[in-house]
C-alpha cells in the first residue's frame, strides 16, 4: 500500500487509516458528525494526495484533450477550470476528471486515484500521433483540499495574492511564502480551494492549517458531504458501465466540437432516449439505504415492481433522514415519484427529488 506524504500527520491526530484505492487513508479522525459541522460551517481539511496528478504539455495539448475528452477544452480561458470525463469506444465513462488550463500547451489533468493508471495507459495509447509530453507529479507533489466556508479567509493570512478566485479558476500564488498551485475547486459543495505544491510544502501547510481554525477530515465524511450535492463517485454512481447520458452528466458532453473518443456511440444513446437515469431520493421513512439495495414501485395490481438499483446512500445529517442515488429505468424517474427500497426484506418509502439535496451552501461565496 502506498503512503500519502501526510501518512504520519494523520496517525499524529489519532486518524482511523483504512486502505483505499491502493493508499493507506485517513478515514475519519474524530465523530463523522464534528468533521461535518466543521466543513459546513467552518473549515475542514483533507488530504486528496491519491488522486492522480498528471501534467500533459507540448504543441497537441489541447487538441489531446479534445480528442479523449467529452467536455469542449476550448471553451476555456488561461487559468480556468473545467469538469469533464473520458469515454471509452463504447461510450463508458473511464474516469470523471478536471482539466486545468495553463496555457494552449500546458495543461493538468485531476483523475480519482482508483483510476489514476487506466488513465495513463489509457493516455500512452493515444498519444502517439499528438506531440505532447506526460508527467506523473504524484511522485513529486502532494494535494490537500481546504473547505468550508472560513477558507478563504484562513488562506487569505498567509497568501502573498489576494484571493479573489471564481468558481472553477486558479492561480499560481505563494502561501507562507512557498510556490503553489490554488484552485478554486472541491468535492464538498462549501466554498473551498485545493492546494497542489511539492511534498514538504504541503507538509508545512499542513501543520499551519491544523494549527490555526482548519479541522481535519476524513474519507468518511468527504462521501456524505459530496452525496449531499450529488456529486458522482466514480466506481459507484458512474463507472465504464454507464455514460455520461445516463448519468446526468450531459451538460458536459459537447457534441459540436468535432470527433472525440466515445462520440458516435454517445449519439446512439442520445438519438435512442437512453433508457435509465441517475437520480437522487430522500427517504421517507427511517432508515439509510445502501449501495446495491434494489429499487422498487407499486404497479396497479398492488405489486412490487422492481425499476433500479441504489448506487449510494447515507445518512444526511443537514436533512436528518437517508439520502441516495439511484439508477431508475425510465419512464419512472420522475421528480417526486414515490420509489421503494428493499433494506433486509422490507419495502421502505422514499421519494425522488430535486438535486443537490440541501441548496444555500457557500460555494458560490
Amino acid at each position: 500500500m502506498k503512503l500519502t506524504a501526510l501518512y504520519d500527520a494523520h496517525l499524529n491526530l489519532n486518524a482511523k487509516v483504512v486502505p483505499f484505492a491502493g493508499y493507506q487513508m485517513p478515514i475519519t479522525y474524530t465523530k463523522i458528525t464534528d468533521e461535518y459541522n466543521a466543513v459546513r460551517n467552518n473549515c475542514g481539511i483533507f488530504d486528496v494526495s491519491h488522486m492522480g496528478q498528471i501534467r500533459i504539455t507540448g504543441d497537441d495539448c489541447i487538441n489531446f484533450l479534445q480528442y479523449i475528452t467529452v467536455n469542449d477544452v476550448n471553451k476555456i480561458k488561461n487559468y480556468e477550470a473545467q469538469y469533464s470525463a473520458i469515454c471509452n469506444l463504447d461510450a463508458g465513462i473511464i474516469d470523471d476528471l478536471i482539466i486545468f488550463k495553463f496555457s494552449n500547451s500546458d495543461c493538468i489533468i485531476i483523475v480519482n486515484a482508483s483510476n489514476t493508471d487506466n488513465i495513463l495507459a489509457w493516455i500512452n495509447q493515444h498519444k502517439k500521433s499528438f506531440n505532447i509530453n506526460i508527467n506523473f507529479m504524484n511522485e513529486s507533489h502532494s494535494l490537500i483540499a481546504l473547505q468550508g466556508p472560513k477558507s478563504r479567509e484562513i488562506l487569505n493570512k498567509i497568501c502573498s495574492d489576494n484571493i479573489d478566485l471564481s468558481f472553477y479558476n486558479f492561480m499560481e500564488t505563494n502561501l507562507l511564502s512557498d510556490p503553489v498551485i490554488l484552485t478554486r475547486t472541491g468535492y464538498t459543495g462549501e466554498l473551498g480551494f485545493e492546494i497542489s505544491a511539492p511534498h514538504d510544502i504541503i507538509q508545512k501547510l499542513w501543520d499551519y492549517f491544523i494549527n490555526n481554525g482548519a479541522s481535519p477530515a476524513g474519507l468518511a465524511v468527504r462521501d456524505v458531504l459530496r452525496m449531499e450535492m450529488k456529486y458522482c463517485l466514480y466506481g459507484n454512481d458512474i463507472s465504464t458501465a454507464t455514460n455520461p447520458l445516463e448519468a446526468g452528466l450531459s451538460w458536459i458532453v459537447n457534441f459540436d466540437k468535432g470527433n472525440f473518443l466515445g462520440r458516435d456511440n454517445l449519439l446512439k444513446s442520445k438519438n435512442n432516449d437512453y433508457q435509465r437515469r441517475l437520480i437522487g431520493f430522500e427517504m421517507t421513512e427511517k432508515a439509510i439505504p445502501r449501495k446495491g439495495y434494489s429499487v422498487y414501485i407499486d404497479n396497479n395490481n398492488m405489486q412490487h415492481m422492481k425499476v433500479g438499483e441504489v448506487t449510494s446512500g447515507t445518512h444526511s445529517p443537514s436533512l436528518s433522514k437517508g439520502i441516495g442515488l439511484a439508477y431508475i429505468d425510465c419512464p419512472y424517474h420522475k421528480i417526486g415519484s414515490l420509489i421503494y427500497i428493499e433494506i433486509r426484506g422490507k419495502f421502505l418509502g422514499a421519494k425522488i427529488v430535486k438535486t443537490p439535496f440541501i441548496q444555500n451552501t457557500s460555494l458560490h461565496k
